[in-house]
């Protein structure tokens, strides 16, 4: 049977939640705890600030908020995991109280997501697709989180075919979660634009982007104000929302199923317009 991402997908969660994936674009909310992400480093780094820019993404219609407290692009200053929670876990705390909206963990680190998941998260985001600490699956398997298992090609040697890279690496990020006893309802993949990945090989995965349902997985795509879209556009990172905005429709369109942003609102009007076209093309067979 042929996969079909728009068919509804009951994505369970840590704390007894659920979220319905496929008939409708989701957004994912970006609330960086941290004083180096490349576009939106240093706005965030106290709990009340952090907080708020969280409530104000719910209101602008994310369903889903991810905090971070650790940078990923490529020329980051590591910090220890210490570091990392100490910036992180008190905003879960103050968000789980304050809110109804489902949150997320950016994390590879196996400790650091057992206290978040502890804390209050209901998903664990790894961008390192559970390689770079195998125990973050059995962290999922215990507490019933939610995974986000994200592809990477940094550290390693890639193959020459993008879809053939996504494949290789992401069965075997599915081989430790099953491993773990980790159930493919409770897992979310994604092809993780931008990561030891050049202008051209970004732009072939979008135009590829249907190759990728062979996963049978619901797919989360991370575009926002990536350098990809700035060699297209031009425009320095906090100017390629609008480039941004054109991804999430052009992706929705090919299946995405959430969408992982800065400005929320420009996406939901985005995903608001592919949704309707998709309506329109399913009643009428096509």
């Amino acid at each position: 049977m042929t996969y079909d991402p728009f068919q509804s997908f009951h994505w369970k969660l840590a704390h007894g939640r659920s979220l319905e994936l496929g008939p409708r674009g989701v957004l994912m909310s970006i609330v960086n705890v941290t004083p180096d992400s490349f576009s939106d480093g240093g706005r965030l780094m106290d709990v009340e600030s952090a907080v708020a820019a969280a409530l104000h993404a719910i209101e602008q219609g994310a369903a889903i908020i991810d905090i971070g407290g650790e940078s990923t692009r490529p020329d980051a200053t590591p910090i220890s995991a210490e570091e990392e929670q100490a910036r992180i876990i008190p905003v879960i705390e103050r968000l789980a109280v304050r809110a109804d909206a489902l949150i997320s963990v950016d994390t590879y680190r196996a400790e650091t997501a057992r206290l978040a998941v502890e804390a209050g998260a209901h998903i664990v985001n790894d961008v390192h697709g559970l390689q770079r600490e195998p125990a973050i699956a059995q962290i999922a398997a215990r507490t019933g989180a939610g995974l986000c298992i994200m592809h990477t090609g940094r550290d390693r040697q890639k193959l020459a075919d993008v879809i053939e890279d996504q494949f290789h690496f992401l069965q075997r990020s599915l081989d430790i979660a099953a491993d773990a006893g980790v159930g493919r309802d409770r897992i979310v993949l994604d092809p993780g634009f931008g990561f030891a990945k050049d202008t051209g090989e970004n732009f072939e995965i979008m135009a590829r982007f249907g190759e990728l349902h062979r996963f049978a997985a619901p797919l989360l795509v991370g575009t926002s104000r990536k350098r990809f879209i700035g060699a297209a556009t031009g425009r320095e990172a906090q100017d390629r929302d609008v480039g941004t905005a054109a991804t999430t429709a052009l992706l929705r369109a090919a299946g995405a199923a959430i969408f992982r942003v800065h400005d929320v609102a420009i996406n939901r009007d985005a995903l608001v317009v592919a949704d309707a076209m998709l309506a329109a093309r399913s009643a009428d067979g096509t």
